[in-house]
């Protein structure tokens, strides 16, 4: 059921009614014109300055909005530039990574194939003492793999150490540079036997110490020293290093120099083991 509201105006004659006040106004502008002239001139200029002053916040508020706007946006582009950067970084270490690792791989295949007779398996090193050279060192591979202490490790160029304990998953390494290293070696010009011993103070300068040269050796700067025959634990024929500033020992007997080593042992990340000991390949023999 519908309720009509009997004092309720229609809209027709509320707009008839404003239309005429809106005629009315116009018409006492028109006829009150010079009356209303102070009026205006009041108004202008009490409004006016307020009419400037909204302006000046007005464009104040939006430089400042359009200034934090900028902000905002530059914000945004830096941030986009930082994850390109952060990701071309990452990109660069994962090339150069890459690219260290595959120097590694050739190495140690060209090591393998100067070594055919010998049975190897590749292992990384996992963690080393606190000195700044690899005097001493772990890797990630022990007895399940085949090694065991006694075993002759290769990096680079040649000798690194032997393997003075094994775990199932580990090995530890003890290097020719370590002090207690003690290496029979041979020159392989006129094989003239001596001894390659470690000494950390001369590694600083890039040189481990040979001794007990016999004086009449035909050997000369830069010749090359690998593990010789005799040795009890290094099998022969792995390149040690090189020879060099031979001087006469005071036995007048003989002599001892330095020995740049085939390895750097600065930097070794992953190395050969030789499976088989020294005593077993006498016996096959």
């Amino acid at each position: 059921m519908n309720f009509h509201n009997k004092n309720s105006i229609p809209p027709k004659y509320i707009l008839l009614i404003l239309t005429i006040v809106c005629l009315i106004l116009i018409g006492m502008s028109y006829a009150f014109e010079e009356t209303l002239t102070p009026l205006r001139y009041i108004t202008g200029v009490t409004i006016t300055p307020m009419q400037k002053g909204i302006n000046v916040i007005g464009e104040w508020v939006g430089d400042k909005l359009d200034m934090i706007t900028d902000i905002q946006t530059l914000q945004a582009e830096n941030e986009e530039l930082r994850n390109r950067l952060d990701e071309y970084q990452t990109n660069n270490r994962i090339n150069l990574s890459d690219a260290q690792e595959l120097d590694d791989l050739r190495e140690l295949y060209e090591l393998d194939s100067r070594y055919p007779d010998y049975e190897k398996v590749a292992a990384n090193v996992i963690s080393k003492d606190a000195s700044n050279w690899f005097d001493t060192f772990i890797l990630d591979k022990g007895t399940e793999a085949g090694i065991q202490e006694g075993c002759n490790v290769m990096a680079g160029n040649g000798l690194v150490g032997i393997v003075t304990e094994a775990g199932p998953n580990y090995s530890k390494v003890r290097s020719i540079i370590d002090d207690n290293s003690n290496v029979s070696a041979m020159f392989i010009t006129d094989s003239s036997l001596c001894n390659v011993l470690g000494d950390e103070k001369y590694m600083d300068e890039g040189y481990i110490r040979v001794e007990h040269i016999h004086k009449e050796a035909e050997i000369s700067e830069g010749d090359e020293l690998i593990t010789s025959n005799i040795s009890d634990k290094f099998l022969p024929g792995i390149t040690i290093g090189y020879v060099s500033n031979l001087t006469l020992d005071s036995n007048n007997l003989t002599m001892s120099g330095d020995v740049t080593p085939a390895v750097d042992f600065d930097n070794i990340q992953t190395v050969l083991v030789i499976l088989q000991l020294k005593q077993d390949v006498e016996e096959e023999e």
